[in-house]
Formats: C-alpha cells, sequence, structure tokens
C-alpha cells in the first residue's frame, strides 16, 4: 500500500500546476458522488448573505461539478489551455488568471441576482469551473490573438474562438443556466482585463499572488525539521552549481522571447524561439 501511494505522489509531483488541478477536479468529482449531501457546503449561493457564512465557497464551487459531462468538457478545455498558457508564462501567473476568474465569475453571479432577482431568479446556486477556464481562454485569444488553431480541416485565429465563446454565453444569459452563463462571462471578462494589464507593465495578479505564497509559508513552516549542518560543495562556484547557471541563462532567453510577445506579438518569434519556448514549457 505504502509503494502504491508513494508512486501516485510521485506521478502527482510529476505534473504543472493546471494538470494538479485537474486532477484535484476529478478528485473531488468521485468524492462528491460518494457523500453528495454534504457538498452543498461547498457551492456559491448566489445570495450574500447566504455567502458570508461559507466564504470559502467563493473558490470551492469552481472545484464542483453537475455531472460527467460538465467536468469532461471543462477539463479537457483546461488540459489544452493549460499546455499553451504554461508555454509562456509562469505557473504562479496561471493560478493567478484561474482562480481570480472563478472568483470574479462567483462576485459577477452573486451580484446579477441581488440586482436583478426577477431576470436572474430568486435563489440558486454556483458549481463549475467554467468561469475559471474561460479567463484562461480569454487571456490567450486576448494575448495572442492572431495565433491559429487547427480546427478539424480548418485553421481559426484565436480571436475567433474568443469571441465565438462569449457571444454563445451573453445568447445563455437568456436560457434556463442564466446564472452560469453570467458567472462565464465573469471570468472572461478578468481574463481580457488582466492580459490589457499585463501588457501595460502591471501584473493584477501580484495581491493575489503574495495571499498564496503567505499561505502556503505557513504550511511550510509546519514542515520544518530539525537544523542540519551544511557541508561545502566543491562543484559550486560562487554558491551556484553549473545547473544553476544554466537555468539562468534559459530563464533570461524566456524573459527575452516574453519581452518580444508582448511588444511584436507571438507571430513575430522565428521558428526557433518558438521550438525554444515550447521545450521551456515542457
Amino acid at each position: 500500500m505504502g509503494s502504491f501511494s508513494q508512486d501516485i505522489q510521485y506521478k502527482f509531483s510529476r505534473l504543472n500546476v493546471l494538470e494538479k488541478i485537474i486532477a484535484v477536479n476529478v478528485l473531488v468529482f468521485i468524492i462528491g458522488l460518494l457523500l453528495r449531501p454534504y457538498m452543498d457546503w461547498f457551492k456559491l449561493p448566489s445570495d450574500f448573505g447566504d455567502f458570508i457564512l461559507k466564504p470559502w465557497s467563493i473558490i470551492t464551487y469552481a472545484f464542483l461539478h453537475f455531472d460527467v459531462w460538465h467536468i469532461l468538457f471543462n477539463m479537457l478545455w483546461l488540459y489544452f489551455l493549460g499546455r499553451m498558457f504554461l508555454n509562456l508564462f509562469s505557473p504562479k501567473m496561471a493560478l493567478n488568471v484561474y482562480f481570480l476568474g472563478a472568483i470574479f465569475g462567483g462576485l459577477l453571479f452573486m451580484l446579477g441576482y441581488t440586482l436583478l432577482p426577477s431576470f436572474f431568479g430568486n435563489y440558486s446556486k454556483l458549481v463549475g469551473a467554467s468561469a475559471a477556464v474561460r479567463a484562461l481562454l480569454i487571456f490567450l485569444c486576448a494575448y495572442m490573438p492572431n495565433q491559429e488553431l487547427r480546427f478539424f480541416k480548418f485553421n481559426l485565429k484565436l480571436w475567433y474562438i474568443g469571441v465565438a465563446i462569449v457571444v454563445f454565453d451573453v445568447i445563455g444569459l437568456f436560457g434556463t443556466n442564466a446564472g452560469g452563463n453570467l458567472a462565464h462571462l465573469g471570468g472572461a471578462l478578468l481574463g481580457y482585463v488582466y492580459v490589457k494589464q499585463l501588457l501595460k507593465g502591471q501584473d493584477i495578479g501580484k495581491g493575489f499572488e503574495k495571499i498564496m505564497d503567505t499561505l502556503s509559508s505557513w504550511f511550510k513552516l509546519s514542515k520544518k525539521g530539525p537544523l542540519k549542518t551544511v557541508h561545502k560543495n566543491k562543484r559550486k562556484v560562487g554558491g551556484y552549481t553549473k545547473a544553476d547557471f544554466n537555468e539562468f541563462n534559459n530563464q533570461k532567453k524566456i524573459d527575452v522571447i516574453l519581452d518580444k510577445i508582448s511588444k511584436s506579438g507571438y507571430d513575430s518569434l522565428t521558428s526557433e524561439e518558438k521550438e525554444f519556448l515550447f521545450r521551456a514549457g515542457k
């Protein structure tokens, strides 16, 4: 049993951050099938008064799904978008966009039911990662709108896909899942604003990132063991190994390429630069 557990932990550690979120979503979905009556505590209520009693639901709702098709489509989107996103940006920024998309989508959902109860209905609960996934999608569509994706036998530019998704969500406001589509639009808006501010040199996710770093540091502190004697490594130069120097040089190359993308767009990259980004993303 111990070796099986270690094997699972090893495989999980090899996943990128968004693949780990997919794994957590799947695990929560399975647990939800067994403990369905208790899942209401983690759904996001449309009423602000109920939300105050369950503030964690602004995050946890994004890990719950209605059925197999709901989670399947969201996780497929997240998998493909994640590979594209992490080829260009850091894992921390991916988490910033993802969770802020979920939060903003949830806030817009509650605001809609508060301001327009006659349109959206009196009460509802929100589940699903769609708002967070929309944030990543629209972020990429706005960052490199002319990047083409192969769709069956056609090449589609990213901004075509982004506009189509937003239009469907707007139309969905007049359907049976009005609240869910409002949350989708909230995530899409967050993704668009995030990338537009980023291109101006401002990362609006830095505040959220600091909060998450603080929370994670609490757990790291509790795991610290006794102090250990540090022995000098003769293979180091100035305190750094050859691998450290290689990592530093690779990061500098990535920074230069990302700066080129921000100024001239993804299409301005040479084939060698695109290949380097792809390998670095792996």
